[in-house]
């Protein structure tokens, strides 16, 4: 397994709207692990692990704007070292 992390931020009404959860669930869907966590300036950060084609997916959508009831303005990536891969994705 090659697998890939990055940490990414998204900005927008992106926290009081099922934000973290609908990620959580498209996470579980393409086998990816991490968090979502909502911030204190109103964005969501994602932690995503996984082959770098799941991951990849999972910043699509990310960046296609989430759920329905989500408006996402925008969406930063970057690369991220782990020192110990998550085995699960959870909300905080």
């Amino acid at each position: 397994m090659s697998a890939t992390c990055f940490k990414i931020w998204v900005h927008g009404q992106v926290q009081g709207v099922g934000f973290r959860y609908s990620t959580q669930s498209q996470a579980d869907k393409l086998g990816v692990t991490g968090y979502a966590r909502n911030l204190a300036d109103g964005s969501v950060e994602v932690l995503a692990y996984g082959e770098p084609q799941q991951v990849d997916a999972l910043i699509d959508w990310l960046k296609s704007g989430g759920p329905r009831s989500a408006h996402v303005d925008k969406v930063l990536v970057e690369p991220h070292q782990l020192t110990q891969p998550p085995q699960s994705f959870t909300t905080r």
